[in-house]
């Protein structure tokens, strides 16, 4: 047998204010515990599927992030091997410059006088064979002018007793045979080299008589040069960063693709560059392996000739115009990336911003909820004391 317990109509509305009360607390308290004023769909299905794909979307970006910053130090690593090998290249601009300025010079004064005899005598200036011809009747005088003819400049001349030619050039003076040496009264040399200047061009060693300078030195700044060479190349090699190398003339790790929105239709690839020796048009000085030529007239390069220096000189200066359009290019494309990385970051503030709008709740108004509400709380349960007193007043009647 159930029993019912009859409430007056205040007493009721009093209750249901207080279970309101009660509701209104329990969801501000909610908020507070939270942060959030929209927990699940139920709460607010538009503003809680808007701000999951505004959250969605931000953590895409912030995904990019990390290749952007990627792509930023592998930029950053490649216009930093650039300067370096810029610094490499500067180096070898001033070796050519001390190869220039380091003089050659053969001379020297015949053992012995003078003596006409038919002989054909051959030798190179700086590795350019010549030839003249000398015959029995020639006078001392007569063989000078058919030397400095072959010669193509006034290198030989006599001493002062007028008996001996004496040498003396701004080059290196080299003779094909000993027979060539002793013509002209110059001790025979030693140590014959074959195809010293290339294919037939034979040499023997210098007489005794004649000293050569510069031709060594030359030799060893060729030596540097070439060592440049090689530090140039591993230093390309090496300018890698997470597996991407934009110096190197490996095609396959020669190129850079960074995104930067969620499906790939915002993009920069930056394709890398050759800036190895071979990249750069810059050739190893070409010299000798021992005694052993590497190449056809392999011993007129180790900077022996000008004209080889000079070109080199330009070939360098070419090196650093292109180096120079390089670094200028990564620096673009850097200051690209950089610029779209701020904005990727500022687009996530935006973002996670416009999700909180919609789902965050404002934690000072539900403090201030939660205070008004415990006062009404408090006043509704006055309320219904008061709604009671009715009811209070019959019990003292029937006392």
């Amino acid at each position: 047998m159930s029993s019912n317990v009859t409430l007056s109509a205040a007493t009721r509305q009093n209750l249901l204010s207080l279970q309101d009360t009660a509701a209104l607390t329990s969801t501000t308290q909610n908020r507070l515990s939270t942060g959030k004023k929209v927990s699940s769909a139920l709460d607010n299905p538009v503003n809680f599927f808007t701000a999951a794909s505004l959250s969605s979307r931000s953590g895409d970006l912030g995904n990019l992030l990390d290749g952007i910053s990627n792509g930023i130090q592998t930029i950053q690593a490649a216009n930093q091997g650039i300067t370096s090998i810029q610094k490499l290249v500067d180096q070898a601009k001033s070796i050519t410059s001390q190869a220039l300025a380091t003089q050659i010079t053969t001379s020297g004064t015949a053992s012995t006088a003078f003596s006409a005899a038919a002989s054909t005598v051959s030798f190179y200036v700086n590795g350019e064979a010549k030839t003249a011809t000398l015959a029995t009747t020639d006078s001392i005088d007569t063989a000078i002018t058919k030397l400095n003819t072959a010669a193509g400049a006034a290198i030989y001349s006599k001493d002062t007793t007028g008996t001996k030619l004496v040498l003396n050039a701004s080059s290196d003076i080299e003779f094909k045979d000993t027979g060539s040496q002793t013509a002209l009264g110059f001790s025979s040399g030693t140590a014959a080299v074959t195809n010293y200047y290339g294919t037939g061009n034979d040499k023997v060693g210098k007489s005794s008589e004649l000293t050569v300078t510069g031709v060594d030195t030359r030799a060893s700044l060729a030596q540097q040069y070439n060592s440049l060479l090689t530090q140039i190349d591993q230093l390309a090699k090496d300018a890698s960063y997470n597996g991407v190398n934009l110096l190197s003339s490996d095609a396959t790790s020669n190129k850079l693709h960074i995104s930067f929105n969620e499906k790939d239709t915002s993009s920069l690839d930056i394709q890398g560059v050759d800036v190895t020796s071979a990249g750069l048009n810059l050739s190893a000085v070409l010299g000798t392996a021992g005694s052993v030529p590497v190449a056809t007239a392999a011993n007129r390069g180790n900077f022996l000739l000008d004209a080889d220096i000079k070109s080199t000189a330009n070939v360098l200066s070419s090196a650093t115009d292109s180096l120079r359009a390089k670094s200028s290019s990564f620096g673009s494309n850097l200051s690209v990336v950089q610029n779209r990385q701020d904005f990727s970051k500022h687009l996530i503030n935006v973002l996670d911003t416009g999700a909180a709008n919609l789902t965050d709740a404002d934690l000072n108004e539900e403090a201030a909820n939660s205070q008004a509400l415990t006062t009404r709380q408090s006043l509704g349960i006055s309320a219904l004391s008061l709604a009671n007193q009715a009811q209070q007043g019959i019990l003292k009647l029937l006392q």
